[in-house]
């Protein structure tokens, strides 16, 4: 399976430099957490590597640099995106969104992918003929994520899935993120504020402050720690 490899990634918009220096990596098969606050720029490495925001150093994938490739090359290389708020398409049905989700893949292979994402979204299959504006938060975040995956992606990007969630839905979305993983061997990088969350969801976790990585390691190592429990998980140390 390919891997991810991100070196010295600096991400700018005009002034603003949204990522400095920034290095990981992630394996075949692995769950890896970017969590932070807002403006620590996860969102922002996310968008680097589908290639939606200009970035200098280098985002290598399967030994191949992504630096300079259009978006639906990257989605065409194995790579898969659920952008933060969902960003559906509103006025189309659910299946018509899932449709588009699966351009880069051939025509003869969508009805196959299809019964494979509502297998993981039944409610999706309920909804399939329902205008995308009309189905709740939760179930809109499905659609993202179940869109996103109808390319095959060999790693998946999700950002903020929780966000605006009630726990219970953010909770499923963990469990299904193990499941799609089992099921598929797809690996995973999880851009989060809610750290207490994706850190127990993610094998590993890239701790990022002001677009710099201020700790790594496994999620059971850094939850453990004096400082992270307190400054990001809100537990006592």
């Amino acid at each position: 399976m390919p891997t991810l490899s991100i070196d010295k990634l600096d991400v700018r918009y005009g002034q603003i430099q949204a990522t400095r220096h920034l290095s990981f990596s992630v394996g075949a098969g692995e769950i890896v957490a970017l969590v932070g606050a807002n403006g620590a720029g996860k969102s922002s490495t996310l968008k680097a590597i589908i290639g939606i925001a200009n970035a200098d150093g280098n985002i290598s994938w399967d030994g191949k640099s992504l630096i300079g490739l259009a978006p639906p090359d990257i989605v065409r290389a194995g790579i898969g995106y659920s952008p933060e708020g969902r960003r559906v398409f509103p006025g189309m049905s659910v299946y018509e969104n899932l449709r588009v989700g699966a351009f880069s893949r051939p025509n003869e292979e969508f009805e196959d992918r299809l019964q494979a994402i509502y297998s993981y979204f039944p409610r999706l299959k309920e909804r399939a003929g329902q205008r995308a504006s009309s189905l709740s938060g939760g179930e809109q975040q499905m659609l993202a994520i179940g869109r996103a995956l109808m390319s095959r992606p060999s790693l998946f990007l999700l950002d903020e899935p929780s966000l605006g969630l009630a726990p219970i839905i953010v909770d499923r979305i963990g469990q299904l993120l193990h499941e799609i993983r089992e099921r598929e061997g797809i690996s995973v990088i999880l851009a989060e504020q809610n750290a207490n969350w994706a850190m127990r969801v993610a094998d590993r976790s890239v701790i990022m402050d002001l677009g710099q990585k201020t700790m790594e390691g496994t999620s059971e190592q850094l939850i453990n720690d004096p400082g992270v429990r307190t400054a990001y998980l809100g537990l006592s140390a």
